[in-house]
């Protein structure tokens, strides 16, 4: 299908991409575009590319371009990469955002390059070329955000290359991804990144160390807070309104659990308390079929 592929970026995700293609189409070649001379270097050393460098010249040829870059970066990228693009070459993106990112790429794009927007459910707090692994998207979802302006045909060879990888693709508009997101993704890594802070001014506080006396409960939500500040920083730049929905809807069901807390509601909190894992168990049990 895509001959010579090129990853923008060789964090997680981009050196995950790579390593699956190594696996399944070895004759594709890869090409490696990093703006980082260490990352370039690196992305050598592990032989995730054919080729590497961090001139956007090196796009030329491509009949796919992977944008796995924060989406803040994106469009400034598409931008630099346009003049080297070859006739029907397709791109698309595995960003946490889709609307705006949507938008300014296709704001500038000429009608023979097609944009797939996508995203990826996949991912680990950890970040950098070695910290990829072929098996990051097997069964996991891969979101497609295709628009009146996305060619069909460009969406199939896209579906195909995502399944290819592993993963099993769903399409959605870009501004429902975008209000699911801030939900299931974009709030919990705020909330991650504000409970180590809290903790940390407790520690302050009470001159002790409190993580270090932390529940299993605790460092599983708290280890997102090692993912990339850089990347979520854009991520909520760019997904300020729905991100500002979900803060404004889990702030107003904090302000009911802190009113029973406070007046000993025990049979109200029972009843959140099961209601809410009713709605998890039935999630699960969904997954499993």
């Amino acid at each position: 299908m895509f001959k010579t592929i090129t990853i923008i970026g060789f964090g997680l995700i981009g050196s995950s991409i790579a390593r699956k293609i190594r696996r399944v189409a070895p004759d594709i070649h890869i090409v490696c575009y990093d703006h980082s001379e260490d990352v370039c270097r690196k992305v050598i050393d592990l032989n995730l590319a054919d080729s590497v460098s961090s001139d956007p010249a090196v796009v030329g040829g491509s009949n796919l371009v992977i944008l796995a870059v924060p989406v803040g970066a994106m469009p400034g990228i598409v931008q630099s990469i346009l003049p080297h693009l070859t006739e029907n070459t397709i791109i698309t993106d595995v960003g946490s955002v889709k609307e705006q990112v949507v938008y300014d790429i296709e704001l500038v794009l000429p009608n023979d390059i097609a944009f797939v927007a996508g995203h990826p459910i996949a991912g680990t707090e950890f970040s950098g070329p070695e910290a990829g692994f072929a098996e990051l998207f097997e069964n996991r979802l891969w979101i497609l955000t295709p628009t009146a302006q996305t060619p069909a045909l460009a969406i199939q060879h896209v579906q195909e290359f995502c399944e290819n990888l592993g993963a099993n693709v769903k399409i959605m508009p870009p501004d429902i991804h975008d209000r699911t997101l801030a939900m299931t993704s974009h709030l919990p890594q705020l909330i991650s990144y504000m409970m180590i802070h809290a903790a940390d001014r407790l520690g302050q506080d009470l001159h002790h160390d409190v993580i270090s006396c932390s529940a299993n409960g605790f460092h599983g939500f708290a280890r997102i807070a090692a993912s990339d500040p850089v990347m979520w920083r854009d991520v909520y730049l760019t997904n300020k309104d729905h991100v500002l929905e979900a803060i404004d809807r889990f702030q107003n069901t904090l302000s009911q659990m802190r009113h029973m807390v406070e007046n000993g509601d025990g049979q109200g909190m029972h009843d959140f308390f099961s209601a809410s894992r009713a709605r998890h168990l039935k999630h699960l049990e969904s997954r499993k079929s």
